[in-house]
């Protein structure tokens, strides 16, 4: 049975895959006093279309608690921005959830004719052509690139209020998908949370600073893991440097582990990079925890033999029992459109991703059922 190669991407976006659970009927935080208590709480079960309303109920807590408690203005004019941020975010990119999404990084100042630049429309627009859509800081250069090759109509432009730059290029500006942030990290985690892959092009501190964070991210299991590339330039050299500075300081003195290296991939070789981003779905789909244990969705089954061998090679991923095939659990029914994905499921130990990432790698390779 050949792999289906199926494109979309989970509607239900969850930077951590589920792994930080809440059960926010059981505890909502008290304002400290018992009436306002419950007037929030009917206040919230009386809002229309909320599908969390005790988790609605303790936001309202919480902001009644910041503004009663040591916060000043400045601290609540902040909590209060980065609210809205996220909530023009959301909005923006709701209609698009099902789509798989590549964040671009790269200099602002790179120009037109040269060859970085050139290699990021090209990235880009056959990216477009697989049917990703790009997301880019919007700015200019490497930026501007992504969006000219993506096109405005398949790519999105996070744009940061900076005093020393012009407003968003000129192949996103004025595009509903052009959002505008006042906080890196509201931006950072937009990028973060809505994308299915992460290329990093060269670029200065704030391209380092992008590429870091969602390494950073990904390592330690706060957000879901997904490819990441450093891309050059045919012949360009800038990723390797990294990539030895990587080698020699960092992993030689015992600061990363070898696994690590599985997290991201440096290539000069645009073919290379589309078949790292695009390899990674081949069968693997998504994933998510049910409690401790890690749910991963496939577009189709395993081989008995598959599954024995995978149990294996990587029972040191595995917390207690073993690597088991089944379908989807009950506690995945608000996710109705994957039901009919065959699942392998087993206790994480949630640690060592570089390792889970050979996993999703074997699931890829691996032999299919009849």
């Amino acid at each position: 049975m050949s792999k289906k190669g199926r494109k979309d991407a989970p509607k239900r976006r969850d930077i951590t895959a589920g792994m930080v659970g809440y059960d926010s009927c059981h505890f909502i935080e008290s304002t400290g006093s018992k009436g306002l208590d419950t007037k929030i709480r009917e206040l919230a079960e009386s809002v229309e279309g909320v599908v969390e309303p005790c988790l609605l109920a303790e936001m309202f807590s919480t902001a009644v608690s910041m503004a009663r408690g040591p916060m000043d203005v400045g601290d609540l004019k902040l909590v209060n921005r980065t609210l809205k941020e996220m909530k023009w975010s959301s909005e923006v990119f709701q209609p698009y959830r099902g789509k798989r999404k590549v964040a671009l990084f790269g200099s602002a100042r790179t120009k037109p004719e040269e060859k970085e630049y050139q290699a990021a429309v090209e990235f880009s627009r056959r990216l477009r052509d697989l049917g990703y859509m790009t997301i880019t800081g919007a700015g200019p250069g490497i930026m501007a690139a992504g969006n000219e090759g993506a096109t405005r109509e398949h790519s999105f432009g996070l744009n940061i209020s900076l005093p020393f730059e012009a407003a968003a290029n000129e192949f996103i500006a004025g595009d509903p998908k052009l959002i505008d942030y006042n906080y890196f990290f509201t931006r950072k985690l937009a990028f973060v949370s809505e994308a299915d892959a992460a290329v990093g092009m060269p670029g200065g501190v704030g391209t380092m600073d992008e590429m870091f964070e969602a390494l950073t991210l990904i390592q330690t299991g706060k957000s879901i893991l997904y490819p990441i590339v450093c891309l050059d330039a045919k012949g360009g050299t800038y990723w390797k440097a990294w990539n030895q500075f990587v080698e020699e300081h960092l992993f030689r003195l015992g600061m990363i582990s070898e696994s690590d290296f599985s997290l991201f991939k440096v290539t000069d070789d645009i073919d290379e990079a589309l078949e790292e981003i695009t390899r990674f779905y081949t069968n693997f789909h998504s994933y998510r925890y049910v409690g401790d244990r890690l749910v991963l969705r496939l577009q189709s089954r395993l081989s008995e033999a598959a599954l024995k061998n995978l149990n294996e090679r990587f029972e040191g991923i595995v917390k207690s029992g073993e690597i088991k095939q089944m379908e989807a659990l009950e506690e995945e029914g608000n996710e109705p459109e994957l039901a009919d994905m065959p699942r392998i499921v087993l206790r994480h130990r949630r640690r060592d991703y570089g390792r889970l990432r050979q996993f999703i790698d074997a699931l890829n390779e691996a032999e299919l059922a009849d």
